[in-house]
């Protein structure tokens, strides 16, 4: 079984329109609506993959109902608490004529103390030796800036593996506690690192840098590139590169597709080079779906073959 944390969940509402228009009133063309937050995300692709999926985290208000029953919805059950106020929405508008995003996203109302610690129980209450648990995405706010490796903690001293996509000094502050997979893009890893990650071989100084501070060997530290593909730092000290040359009009979510993909394959016992295959096609069979995490698992087969995996 795979444990998908989201501690920030949100209503994702994408519109597109045939040409975006600063001031002006749009019609939209067309109009999808997902229970969203980069851990949700994670369950719904991992779940389109036939993962057994439990998602945990925190909701409020209307909308947090609206997210439950969605996911209920969708098959994917969980372990939610709940807190004061809403949970929060994001908007992206794609523009048809430049095929481009552009997004907006809520902050989502502040969590007490004794929210997130209750939040912590549901999850532990979902951990078992040798399963997955995947961290994504932002922090509300009111929770604690280690929060998540306070999590990850309780995690690994459960016999937990960890793979987490996060940033800044919340990924700084997990990575003292060994997840198994870091992921984090380009500029995200450039950021926390301070140092350039526009070409290949920097990027993979980053990744080989980050599976250092994971741990060595054992852990995986993995910087996706967009369009570039991705480079790993394997447990085992392997440098790979993998690219998927299929570009599809809907990427939004698709860094979380590759994080199921990814960790769906591993679940399964894949090898690394396989499992790399499984993440990318899985990201790109998200990108030909609007909608986040909406994917065709046989299309992400598909596109798992196409992908090219090398050895640096």
């Amino acid at each position: 079984m795979i444990v998908c944390f989201v501690a920030n969940p949100s209503i994702d509402r994408l519109f597109e329109v045939d040409r975006l228009v600063p001031g002006a009133i749009h019609r939209p063309v067309s109009f999808v609506q997902t229970a969203g937050g980069k851990g949700l995300n994670v369950a719904r692709a991992a779940h389109a993959l036939g993962a057994d999926v439990r998602a945990a985290g925190i909701l409020g208000g209307h909308a947090g109902k609206w997210l439950e029953e969605a996911l209920g919805d969708e098959g994917i059950t969980g372990s939610f608490v709940w807190s004061p106020g809403e949970s929060r929405s994001s908007l992206s508008v794609a523009s048809r004529d430049r095929d481009d995003l552009t997004e907006f996203y809520e902050h989502g109302s502040e969590v007490p103390a004794t929210v997130w610690a209750a939040c912590l129980e549901a999850v532990r209450s979902l951990f078992h030796p040798g399963r997955w648990l995947t961290i994504s995405g932002s922090l509300p706010q009111g929770a604690p800036e280690g929060g998540y490796r306070e999590l990850t903690r309780l995690a690994r001293a459960a016999g937990m593996r960890v793979a987490i996509d996060a940033e800044g000094e919340r990924l700084r502050r997990t990575l003292e506690t060994g997840p198994d997979v870091v992921k984090v893009n380009a500029d995200e890893v450039g950021r926390l690192l301070d140092v350039p990650t526009a070409t290949r071989d920097d990027a993979l100084a980053a990744a080989v840098r980050i599976r250092e501070m994971a741990g060595g060997d054992g852990h995986a530290g993995i910087v996706t590139r967009g369009l570039e593909g991705v480079v790993v730092a394997a447990p085992d000290g392997t440098r790979y590169e993998g690219v998927q040359y299929e570009r599809g009009r809907y990427p939004v979510g698709s860094g979380d597709a590759f994080l199921a993909g990814l960790v769906v394959a591993l679940d399964r016992r894949a090898d690394w080079p396989a499992a790399l295959r499984h993440a990318l096609g899985t990201a790109a069979a998200n990108a030909e779906i609007p909608g986040a995490g909406r994917l065709d698992p046989a299309r992400a087969a598909e596109l798992a073959e196409r992908a090219e995996i090398r050895t640096l």
